[in-house]
């Protein structure tokens, strides 16, 4: 199925509460992208957000990465599906049982989990820092090829290691790429990025996408500028 370059764009709403996340995403609507809603906004707000957007006609993206004995984690992951969103995360460090239960939590409904790989603030140097001695690179690559092998169907990585996954597992996995920022714009905590035309050259499905937009002066317009981009590239 194809997918048009506004659907493959995630807008990250990273707001305190509901009147300022549906202030960033009243200029969106319509436009066919998909909502992360993250830690900060779920924490304050709770389900009723989600529905709320859902019941727009939006799709959602629950990014809470769940990372817990394989129990709560599969129970987790049945509450994100009894929400109806489209897109789930949890942790892949959080090893092969409770990958396998939360993919077994999602089966038969719309819902796909996505395995977090190595998050994108994280560089060679603070993964040392945690105990995990090999490249950032090689430990995204081992952690997606433990989530295909449990049965998980998508990954988040960065933008830097979407060719070597390409080349390793082809079109089996979904490929969800933050750390994507538009020419000229601010890094912020971000250490492994690239541009939205790059990351999708490279072959990335969805890009995660948050400041660049949701703090232009037009959300709209600088929506609109990234999605030409990547209709450039398809």
């Amino acid at each position: 199925m194809s997918v048009s370059a506004k659907e493959k764009i995630i807008v990250a709403v990273d707001a305190p509460d509901a009147a300022s996340a549906l202030k960033l995403i009243e200029p969106l609507s319509g436009e066919g992208c998909v909502f992360k809603i993250g830690l900060q906004l779920f924490t304050s707000v709770g389900p009723s957000l989600v529905k709320e957007v859902l019941a727009s006609g939006a799709r959602v993206f629950l990014d809470l990465k769940f990372h817990d004995i394989p129990n709560t984690a599969k129970e987790a992951v049945r509450s994100a599906v009894s929400l109806g969103v489209d897109m789930t995360t949890i942790h892949l460090a959080g090893g092969p049982a409770m990958v396998s239960e939360s993919v077994a939590a999602a089966v038969s409904s719309k819902t796909l989990v996505l395995g977090v790989t190595v998050l994108t603030s994280m560089d060679d140097e603070s993964l040392g820092g945690v105990g995990v001695a090999r490249p950032a690179a090689e430990q995204v690559l081992l952690l997606a090829g433990m989530g295909s092998r449990c049965g998980l169907r998508g990954v988040v990585a960065s933008p830097q290691e979407i060719t070597m996954l390409r080349k390793e597992f082809g079109q089996s996995l979904v490929i969800v790429t933050p750390g994507v920022r538009p020419t000229g714009s601010d890094l912020a905590d971000q250490k492994r990025v690239m541009t939205p035309g790059e990351a999708v050259r490279c072959g990335a499905d969805f890009l995660v996408i948050g400041r660049p937009i949701t703090g232009a002066a037009s959300p709209r317009d600088a929506f609109l500028r990234i999605a030409d981009e990547i209709e450039g590239v398809l």
